[in-house]
């Protein structure tokens, strides 16, 4: 097999980089429309917060006021928490008791979720907020915690810039079907499943 000449594969490389430039800047020359999106991130992979608070600084970095709502979760010793509680355009509410395992009263995680939807709402009604993280919202939404259409329509009835994150797992079909963005993050490997605990930093 003989080696490729250096000057004819360099040709080719940027031939085909010509063509994906043109073929991006015309998505981009396509893409006009201005206004708030709705993201869900789900699956049974780690990182669906995470990726969520990544958004979250960087529309600090914009200058953006956001509002956090953490459901189901109840532990206040964060990492994320410490770090945003500092930011001044940041309001951060913890509205869970803990995980459903832990609790193991449905009347009062219902409970807890109507509290924190209450705070949800007031946020979807200012303007002013940029960003409305709702972490951990699919799993109340899967065991029916909140009423689905009434969630589904608060969100829809937002100020039109503002931007609603939802993280969780098992993301009904319903809001899949409104989202504007939907990732899904796959377990590939994960060190708990290896006997190793979470590890402050990186899984809180």
């Amino acid at each position: 097999m003989t080696e490729q000449n250096p000057s004819d594969r360099n040709q080719r490389h940027a031939e085909r980089m010509t063509r994906q430039k043109a073929i991006i800047d015309a998505k981009i020359a396509a893409a006009q429309i201005e206004r708030g999106l709705l993201l869900v991130n789900t699956g049974n992979g780690k990182g669906k917060s995470t990726a969520a608070f990544g958004l979250l600084a960087r529309a600090l970095g914009h200058g953006m006021k956001a509002v956090v709502v953490q459901f189901v979760k109840g532990r206040s010793d964060t990492g994320e928490e410490a770090f945003f509680r500092q930011q001044p355009n940041v309001a951060w509410h913890v509205m869970g008791e803990g995980f459903t395992w832990e609790t193991q009263n449905r009347d009062r995680d219902i409970a807890a979720a109507k509290q924190g939807w209450r705070e949800v709402q007031a946020a979807l009604r200012d303007a002013s907020v940029g960003v409305v993280i709702l972490d951990e919202l699919n799993i109340v939404l899967k065991y029916h915690y909140l009423d689905l259409q009434e969630v589904l329509a608060d969100i829809a009835a937002r100020p039109a810039m503002q931007h609603v994150v939802v993280t969780g797992r098992g993301a009904l079909p319903e809001l899949i079907a409104q989202a504007d963005t939907v990732s899904e993050m796959t377990l590939v490997k994960h060190a708990f499943n290896s006997g190793v605990q979470a590890m402050p930093g990186v899984e809180w």
